[in-house]
């Protein structure tokens, strides 16, 4: 098996002989990229080939190479199964797994392009995997296994139905020669009674343990890859911590070889060999093909936006708001979510003055890279054009006429002339150093930071002050989640990391910002009060509640987060003057974090 690595540049040599085509790659002074990711068979050199995505190349902060899991060059282990190859032996069974998934991924992007309006362009697809005789080549890759296994079940449903009748025919059928020669019996009113009759069943048939074993592995890998297999049959399988002891310990291959000589068949030995290489990983299958096979994405990163949209995005919203803004630029992920500034109960629902509007931004990057200025700057223009449709909706020319749904809401609160906080971010896919896939969504590190635009520093509720966050999400988790194309499992993940993303907001929030909830004194009318100090109070005050205008959330810059020291000074001086100002006329309960209900 040979491993390439996207956007990679490999000397013209190491790669020339993997490619049918290598005018393709288009060669630059020695050097070529491979602009594709997936899995292909080079026929003419027998060669089975992944292109594993970027995202598993470490960029160095000091003009180093990059690195795959910042320690190989990735033309040291173009070649995976070499004596002298640097790879682990945990390095080398994650990339046969990931391989899978990739493949996988991208095979559900191709469906969804069917019924969707997707960029079908990007996949090339030609499918010939066969298992039998004539012209051959050496399995040695997992995916093939796996591939060769699904595509056995497919191709012989009438034998496993013949198997299945043999098997079952006399079932529970009584062999009185037997029994009376050997069970005992007991006479109960003048009648014989066998107290264990010798049945059919009772006989071990090896043929059943073979497909036992075999479903148990389709069922393993419907459930662990999510590939569409057929599982119509009624036999306890195997599975659970038993399969993993099958696959951990042995077991597979153990009883596989115990059973090995009761097949005569052709197909019982075929399917011998199918289970046996599953369990070994080996290079004994052999599989036909006249010519290359592959399924290929270019511009993977495509791909990647798509999963992400998949898992946390929203699809129902009306025309008049999608990602296809005026100014001709697309928003990678837009979704209605918990608005930060209040806390919603449990008896309310997710709509209308409950909600913001959350904007995100899709980086398919390698590790330790930078997100670039155009791409900050791009982020605010989305707020901005998003802000501007929702004033337009509520206060444009057809506002009067305009038939609004229950979850439009105005970013503007006329009471304060505060603008809601709109949750703005860039999301990753990092890889784990220990190859896991298990949840996990946390703050990029050193490599990134909060990108603020605004105008005043001290007015978070201003249509001017934006901020974007920096998010990593593991891609090994996202990856297998959207190619297992499970419809609960990415709802109930949707909800779970919208909810991370609202709360990890506000903390950022929080720690830039100091939060009150104010409420009028009896003597004071509010809307009269917030006019005759409104130079004071601009910007830091927005009413969150619709149904109690009275309460106000007050937020003030947290002076400690800037490096001027007389920006620091100066933003000191203005909040004491705005809380002397506002406890001469409010009741005020400093808040620790946005999202706490100050109602009580």
């Amino acid at each position: 098996m040979k491993l390439l690595i996207e956007e990679y540049d490999y000397p013209v040599d190491a790669v020339t002989k993997l490619f049918p085509n290598i005018d393709e790659l288009d060669p630059i002074d020695g050097k070529v990229r491979v602009n594709y990711v997936g899995y292909y068979y080079h026929a003419a050199e027998q060669e089975s080939v992944f292109i594993l995505p970027k995202v598993i190349l470490e960029v160095s902060q000091n003009g180093e190479p990059e690195k795959v899991f910042g320690r190989h060059r990735p033309e040291d282990i173009i070649d995976l199964d070499a004596d002298g190859s640097p790879l682990t032996k945990t390095e080398r069974e994650f990339i046969y797994g990931l391989a899978v998934w990739i493949y996988r991924a991208i095979a559900v992007y191709r469906e969804d392009c069917k019924t969707s309006n997707r960029d079908h362009t990007i996949i090339r697809h030609q499918n010939i995997v066969r298992q039998g005789r004539g012209k051959k080549r050496t399995a040695n890759t997992y995916l093939d296994i796996l591939l060769s296994l699904i595509d056995f079940a497919k191709r012989n449903k009438d034998w496993f139905m013949f198997i299945l009748k043999n098997i079952h025919s006399g079932y529970n059928k009584i062999n009185w020669n037997r029994t009376i020669a050997k069970s005992q019996v007991v006479v109960q009113n003048n009648e014989p009674v066998y107290l264990d009759p010798i049945t059919k069943k009772r006989q071990v048939n090896f043929d059943e343990e073979l497909l036992v074993i075999f479903y148990s592995i389709l069922h393993y890998i419907k459930s662990e890859y999510g590939f569409p297999v057929d599982l119509n049959v009624n036999y306890n399988l195997i599975t659970g911590k038993r399969f993993k002891q099958y696959l951990d310990k042995g077991l597979g291959i153990r009883r596989l070889r115990q059973i090995k000589y009761k097949y005569f068949s052709d197909k019982a030995l075929e399917l011998w060999e199918l289970c046996y290489a599953f369990f070994e990983q080996s290079k004994h299958i052999r599989i036909t093909s006249q010519m290359n096979e592959f399924l290929l994405a270019k511009n993977f990163n495509i791909v990647f936006e798509t999963m992400i949209d998949e898992l946390i995005g929203d699809f129902t919203f009306p025309d008049r708001l999608n990602k296809h803004q005026e100014d001709g630029k697309e928003v990678d992920h837009l979704f209605l979510w918990d608005s930060l500034t209040r806390a919603r109960q449990d008896d309310e629902q997710r709509e209308g003055n409950h909600m913001t509007y959350y904007i995100g931004d899709s980086k398919y990057y390698k590790q330790k890279n930078r997100v670039g200025r155009e791409s900050v700057a791009k982020q605010f223009t989305y707020a901005r054009n998003v802000i501007q449709w929702n004033l337009n909706l509520f206060f444009g020319e057809n506002a009067e006429q305009a038939e609004r749904r229950k979850t439009d809401f105005c970013l503007r609160d006329e009471v304060t002339e505060g603008y809601n906080v709109i949750p703005n971010f860039f999301l990753s896919g990092k890889v784990p150093s220990d190859f896991n896939y298990r949840d996990h969504v946390e703050e990029t590190g050193k490599t990134a930071k909060t990108h603020i635009s605004r105008q005043y520093i001290n007015r978070l509720f201003d249509r001017d002050t934006l901020l974007v966050t920096h998010y990593d999400v593991n891609f090994l988790f996202v990856l297998s989640l959207y190619a297992r194309d499970n419809a609960m499992q990415k709802k109930q993940w949707r909800e779970k990391v919208r909810n991370i993303f609202r709360d990890k907001i506000r903390e950022e929030l929080s720690r830039r910002y100091q939060f009150h909830a104010i409420r009028a004194l009896p003597s004071i009318n509010t809307e009269e009060w917030l006019k005759a100090n409104f130079k004071s109070v601009i910007g830091k005050v927005f009413a969150p509640y619709v149904e109690d205008k009275e309460i106000i959330a007050l937020a003030l810059a947290n002076p400690h987060k800037e490096h001027d020291p007389k920006v620091t000074a100066g933003i000191e001086a203005e909040n004491a003057h705005v809380l002397a100002l506002i406890d001469t006329a409010f009741n005020r309960v400093p808040l620790d974090n946005l999202g706490i209900d100050p109602r009580p």
